[in-house]
């Protein structure tokens, strides 16, 4: 600053220097280190000083030490346009054009676009970005209507944790599938190839129907318990080491390739379990009506324990303590069941001795081993 007689421009006064500083929040360093560390990266585009941006820049963690600017943008050839945008990751003194040309650059490489702003100029680029982010406090009314999100505080910290919960949601419903998928697919071969048996060799009922594994009722029963708590609690898991792998590729498919073989392994290996109790308990003395009652209270125990295996994927979740609460009320339901007069003549099952429920809960967790060893076996593969 300086002082100097009427309007003149020439021979003033030195008075000092004043510095206006907008310090980074404390938070970003922390939230770039997150962000980098699950593969994204983050770009800094602004219309300030090249040097304010790369200083800025290696305070929060962004690294690079080159800059382009906006006049570079239009100066560089295609070729070299896509180049530079690979490397640098500061870009400073841009227009609202050059924003929306950086946009559809990346696009084209086929990477996904998170857009943050808040001005009526960055409502161009915040449209055509993959997803839109607005700021909520002092983003303008344009910005915050074209966009997909609007961040209520401003602050750069809470995308990264956004990020880092859409992640979790995403592998939980992973999990959900996978068990939903392996439990009913086990029911599907029970049944179908428990009546094949049962019409090969004519086995029927008192009325004179074909003796199915399972009746309809039951497999209501089984769904209800299995597919209602424990599954609901696979929602709950918290995965700590979501934000330690790369982003899934968009086009992705929900049931991956892993996934869809723990779900045809798993669901075959109690399938497998549940028709040797059908074919080995009879030769055993044992009735027809009680082989299908040991089948019966397998797959619904055997299915609460197939939760576990469900949620171990390549993440290591944290231990959920609603799930074990649900599959532990599961198995009480499911025993009670087994053992009240009125469940029994309601779900056509007969009562049985200790050493059945012991077969039946050896079995089953027999079947949870070795789903838990054929699930770790082909992450590690």
């Amino acid at each position: 600053m300086a002082w100097g007689q009427g309007e003149r421009e020439e021979e003033l006064h030195f008075l000092g220097l004043v510095l206006f500083w907008d310090p980074p929040r404390p938070e970003v360093p922390e939230a770039i280190r997150t962000a980098r560390a699950a593969g994204i990266r983050v770009l800094m585009v602004t219309g300030d000083h090249p040097a304010t941006a790369l200083s800025i820049a290696h305070q929060i963690g962004i690294p690079g030490e080159r800059v382009l600017t906006g006049s570079d943008l239009d100066e560089y050839t295609p070729e070299a346009l896509a180049q530079a945008v690979r490397e640098v990751n500061v870009f400073a003194r841009v227009s609202p054009e050059h924003k929306l040309k950086l946009v559809e650059l990346l696009q084209r490489r086929g990477e996904g676009v998170a857009m943050t702003g808040d001005g009526v100029n960055d409502a161009p680029a915040l449209k055509r970005a993959d997803v839109g982010v607005a700021m909520g406090q002092r983003g303008s009314d344009v910005s915050r209507e074209v966009a997909d999100l609007v961040l209520l505080d401003d602050n750069f910290a809470t995308i990264v944790a956004a990020v880092e919960e859409g992640r979790n949601i995403y592998e939980n419903i992973q999990k959900f599938i996978r068990f939903l998928f392996s439990t009913n697919l086990s029911e599907v071969l029970v049944i179908a190839i428990g009546a094949m048996a049962a019409a090969l060799l004519n086995l029927r009922d008192a009325a004179g129907g074909l003796l199915l594994p399972l009746t309809a009722v039951q497999i209501l029963w089984i769904n209800l318990i299995t597919d209602g708590l424990p599954a609901i609690s696979l929602t709950l898991d918290r995965n700590p080491s979501v934000m330690q792998h790369p982003p899934r590729p968009s086009k992705a498919p929900l049931l991956d390739r892993l996934s869809l073989r723990f779900v045809l392994i798993s669901g075959s290996i109690k399938a497998l379990c549940a028709l040797g109790l059908l074919g080995l308990l009879p030769r055993f003395g044992y009735s027809l009506e009680a082989t299908r009652s040991v089948v019966f209270h397998f797959m619904a125990i055997g299915q609460l324990f197939f939760a576990y295996p469900a949620r171990h994927t390549h993440l290591f979740p944290l231990p959920n303590p609603w799930l074990h609460g649900a599959v532990l009320l599961g198995i009480a339901i499911q025993v009670l069941v087994g053992l009240w007069p009125a469940s029994i003549a309601g779900l056509n099952l007969v009562p049985l001795p200790m050493l059945l429920w012991g077969v039946l809960l050896g079995t089953a967790l027999l079947a949870w081993g070795l789903a838990e060893l054929s699930n770790r076996l082909f992450w590690r593969s």
